[in-house]
């Protein structure tokens, strides 16, 4: 088979793994940031564990994903400026995001998150690229549970119109 048999991490990434891996790593270096200021506006202590257990999450991927591109010798994404830590109460109460909408916010990021692993994985051809997606994938759908039962739990879930059949 030439230059794709053997070892996974001695194969050339091809031109779509260094894209969407480059791009998911900014994306998630980008989302760290952010949750690092929701988490600022987050009042509930469940909310916040989970939003520290989502940043703990995040700084993982980053890590594996810089290993990767590094040892590829491809250039990483500029990294932002973390967030300072402030004091909810200090936030004026009109310009706080609420509990319930970072939990929407949470869902939409780890939703986006989910479709772009499975993406990534879709167009991989090297198995360990495609594990490291597919493990980030199980983690991030994990975390879409617990945050979808936290949501319900909690009263902050905005379904959808529900469709009820009627009986004839």
């Amino acid at each position: 088979m030439g230059i794709l048999s053997g070892n996974p991490q001695e194969e050339p990434m091809h031109y779509g793994e260094v894209f969407c891996t480059w791009g998911f790593l900014h994306a998630a270096k980008l989302a760290l940031i952010s949750h690092q200021t929701l988490l600022n506006h987050t009042g509930d202590e469940d909310l916040r564990k989970f939003l520290t257990s989502v940043m703990d999450n995040a700084k993982q991927e980053i890590e594996q994903l810089e290993k990767l591109l590094k040892e590829n010798e491809i250039a990483l994404p500029p990294s932002p400026p973390e967030r300072p830590n402030a004091d909810l109460e200090s936030i004026p109460v009109g310009a706080r995001f609420n509990d319930p909408e970072i939990a929407a916010m949470l869902s939409a990021d780890i939703g986006a998150g989910l479709i772009a692993c499975s993406k990534n994985m879709a167009q991989g051809i090297r198995e360990d690229i495609i594990m490291m997606f597919d493990q980030f994938h199980t983690q991030k759908a994990t975390l879409g549970g617990k945050l979808l039962r936290m949501t319900k739990e909690k009263g902050w879930l905005v379904p959808p119109p529900l469709h009820l059949s009627k009986a004839e």
